[in-house]
């Protein structure tokens, strides 16, 4: 089946890989993007006469709802994305985290289906066991996270949604961010062959950009049967601590070096494993293991060396 699609802020680090893909299925896909990093991502489809872009800003309902109206499928990607910009600016994460996309809910017509990538850092530090399941009780501890987890209460009163709980996302995009943490990683250990680790036992668990994609068309997919539920999304044999990935990145970057400091804290004090088992049940399996990421990222991180592909 064809469908017309809004993706809000689809050119940004996951639309510019997702757009293509959904063109690519056959469908329509029309992008609302603010283009605030003047990213030129999605110049390579242009040529393509089922996309459409539009400049403008999920926070006014003038260039949202006429867009809202026309789609079978909204997947609301368009977010102020990680603490350090939510906490450098947290009166525009609100607005566009939150109250966005609150107001576009509330225009949504009962048949309408939404499509909402959140993030599992909302889990925070996990339980006792440091385990987590869709179940668990949520313990965000960012701004950027409490703001999702009051986005996705309101998302699941919808009876056509589906919420992905994101592992922490990697690899290479048209627009690319290097502040993700594999991202981050990986750059540094190709450039400047070091890395001092603040409590490298904190593990948490990651999925590549590429799966992030399939996972959105799987459900398209099979949409019926999932209809209503959340799903953590990433890579079960991919739940690693900081010291666990860059004993990945150093299989493939020998000289890379990286000292455990005795002393400091992270500011960033998620610490979990997640279960990936209910997606997993669905039969989505991600395709893009940590160590092949790692590869893409070489790679390119060989091509890119500057500072202006992250958020802040």
């Amino acid at each position: 089946m064809t469908y017309n699609i809004l993706v809000t802020g689809g050119a940004g680090y996951l639309g510019s890989i997702m757009v293509p893909d959904l063109l690519a299925a056959g469908h329509h896909v029309t992008v609302l993007d603010s283009f605030i990093y003047k990213q030129s991502s999605l110049n390579h489809i242009c040529h393509h006469p089922n996309f459409s872009v539009v400049k403008g800003d999920t926070r006014v309902e003038h260039d949202v709802l006429p867009l809202v109206k026309k789609a079978d499928i909204i997947i609301p990607l368009a977010a102020l994305v990680g603490a350090p910009i939510c906490s450098q600016d947290p009166i525009g994460a609100t607005t566009v985290n939150h109250d966005a996309i609150l107001m576009m809910m509330k225009h949504l017509g009962r048949e309408q289906i939404v499509l909402m990538p959140t993030t599992n850092s909302a889990y925070g530090t996990g339980d006792h066991e440091n385990f987590c399941t869709e179940e668990l009780p949520l313990n965000p501890i960012s701004k950027y996270a409490i703001d999702k987890v009051e986005v996705e209460k309101r998302l699941m009163e919808h009876p056509n949604a589906i919420s992905f709980r994101l592992a922490t996302v990697f690899g290479m995009s048209p627009r690319m961010r290097i502040d993700l943490l594999v991202n981050d990683f990986t750059y540094r250990a190709l450039h400047e062959h070091c890395i001092v680790l603040f409590e490298s036992h904190f593990k948490r668990n990651y999925i590549h950009i590429r799966d992030v994609s399939r996972v959105i068309r799987h459900a398209m997919q099979h949409f019926d049967a999932m209809k209503g539920n959340i799903y953590n999304v990433g890579l079960s044999d991919a739940n690693v601590s900081k010291y666990e990935l860059c004993q990945h990145i150093q299989k493939q970057l020998p000289d890379f070096v990286f000292i455990d400091a005795p002393v400091g804290k992270d500011p960033d004090q998620r610490n979990y494993i997640v279960s990936n088992d209910k997606i997993e049940a669905t039969g989505f399996k991600p395709e893009f293991s940590l160590d092949w990421g790692i590869s893409e990222l070489i790679k390119g991180f060989t091509m890119i060396r500057n500072t202006r592909y992250g958020n802040l």
